[in-house]
């Protein structure tokens, strides 16, 4: 692995990219679709959640669909949405920001899809930082994607959370589209999250219709 470059020498993408600074908050109501799947207890489930954000109130959310097993319904998708919700109440989203503070970076290398990925590790053990790397617009630093692990395991029974978090410009501002994860569970073996955002606005101008999706049919417990 190529070490750190110095700030002065970084490819012109993660300089683009750092320049930015932290992105304020940007105002959003989305419809998000949220599925858990445990193939070892056959198990999974699923929500459409509308979701809202804003400087003032946070996150706020409501289920209006929902199906498959209650158990992973409850202790992981809305466990998930009560995570995000207490980091904002907390205001402790530059915990999780890819900047300098909380990040060394190496040299970009030519990835897929024409972008660059730049490798990053985590300044610190946290729960909400990721070991791996982030692909960047090689012409403007836009952030496309986050890969890599969390660098530290959310607690003693998972040992390995592997990430992905997708992003793309809306209205001009960076919003994230999608989240991948597995985790590598005691006893439970393998398990997948997933999440997606259908956005109606962001920052007060109407981008989309959405509609919610439903999900894999599966008995509820």
């Amino acid at each position: 692995m190529a070490a750190p470059l110095a700030a002065t020498q970084h490819a012109p993408s993660l300089q683009r990219f750092l320049a930015r600074g932290e992105s304020p908050a940007v105002a959003y109501r989305a419809l998000r679709h949220l599925e858990a799947n445990n193939p070892h207890f056959g198990a999974r489930g699923w929500m459409d959640v509308w979701t809202e954000f804003d400087e003032a109130h946070g996150l706020r959310y409501q289920v209006v669909a929902e199906g498959g097993n209650g158990y992973i319904r409850r202790k992981v998708l809305l466990a998930a949405l009560d995570g995000e919700q207490k980091m904002w109440s907390d205001r402790e989203p530059q915990r999780a920001s890819v900047t300098p503070d909380n990040y060394s970076f190496d040299e970009a290398q030519p990835a897929s899809e024409g972008l660059q990925s730049v490798g990053i590790r985590p300044r610190r053990k946290d729960v909400l930082l990721v070991e791996g790397a982030i692909f960047l617009e090689p012409d403007d630093g836009e952030l496309r994607r986050i890969e890599g692990k969390l660098s530290k395991a959310p607690s003693f029974w998972t040992r390995r959370v592997e990430i992905v978090r997708r992003y793309d410009k809306i209205a001009g501002v960076r919003v994230p589209i999608s989240i991948e994860s597995v985790a590598h569970v005691l006893i439970a073996g393998r398990s997948t999250f997933a999440m997606t955002y259908d956005y109606e606005t962001v920052n007060g101008q109407r981008v989309g219709n959405p509609s919610p999706k439903g999900g894999p049919s599966a008995p509820s417990i």
